[in-house]
């Protein structure tokens, strides 16, 4: 299970991302990047980091550690933004954190150029989860000590927002057009081939395990939370096996 930390210390908010991240020292003195329940999509959010940033370490891609951070809605209390302190109230209890790359800078494809096979594997595990947000206007990628970081994997899976027409929805191409790394030629069939095969019933069920209960607990249709993580990784063992042929707006750069 991801390590579960409290949160001492509220710094200050993130405000790149429509979320309303934070930044926050734990009780492990470390210092992380909180995405708070009470934001936006709330929990489903947090449950598209976790399965998103998980699946992606677990197949040799960089990801910030992940964590739990319980927070104590007190915290906000002193919050001169009112915005913030609201989030802060309406986020007690289990919230997800990831480790703050400190000296990160936001990644720039003309200054820092990738090879065809990295980029596959960045693409191809895209088209994976459905994630959405990762264009050249908001790559969600950082240049950490000279290596390429994913993050915020949020917007991915966005079939879990409606569960009846979560298969047809699974089941959809993936368009990279606006992709920020396809200038650089991504080679995602040799990503698949290098990928596909690790995404097995058996890593999704370690992947899916690593979500709190308390984030799967009274969606509808489901009894139990481990159905529902048994929900999630079904469309994800289903595309892993061809959803590399079914990447559109690309084609012009292999």
């Amino acid at each position: 299970m991801l390590k579960e930390v409290t949160a001492t210390r509220y710094i200050t908010p993130l405000r790149e991302g429509g979320s309303l991240p934070g930044l926050v020292e734990a009780d492990d003195f470390g210092t992380y990047v909180m995405k708070f329940a009470g934001a936006g999509q709330g929990r489903k959010t947090l449950v598209a980091e976790v399965v998103g940033g998980e699946l992606a370490r677990r197949l040799g891609l960089r990801v910030p550690r992940l964590v739990v951070i319980g927070l104590d809605p007190v915290l906000g209390l002193g919050e001169p933004d009112e915005q913030v302190q609201e989030l802060l109230k309406a986020s007690g209890g289990l919230n997800l954190g990831m480790d703050f790359l400190s000296g990160a800078l936001g990644y720039d494809p003309l200054a820092f150029p990738i090879g065809p096979e990295e980029a596959g594997r960045i693409v191809w595990f895209d088209a994976l989860v459905g994630n959405v947000d990762r264009s050249w206007r908001n790559p969600n990628l950082l240049m950490h000590r000279g290596e390429l970081w994913l993050i915020d994997h949020g917007a991915t899976m966005v079939w879990q927002h409606s569960w009846r027409g979560a298969e047809s929805s699974a089941a959809r191409p993936y368009d990279a057009s606006d992709h920020a790394l396809k200038p650089f030629a991504p080679d995602v069939s040799a990503a698949a081939a290098e990928l596909a095969p690790l995404v097995t019933e058996e890593l999704l069920a370690e992947v899916t395990a690593e979500i709190p209960d308390v984030w799967l607990t009274g969606e509808p249709g489901f009894d139990a939370p481990d159905d529902l993580r048994r929900a999630y990784a079904r469309p994800l063992l289903a595309r892993a096996a061809d959803i590399h042929e079914r990447i559109h707006g690309i084609e012009g750069d292999r």
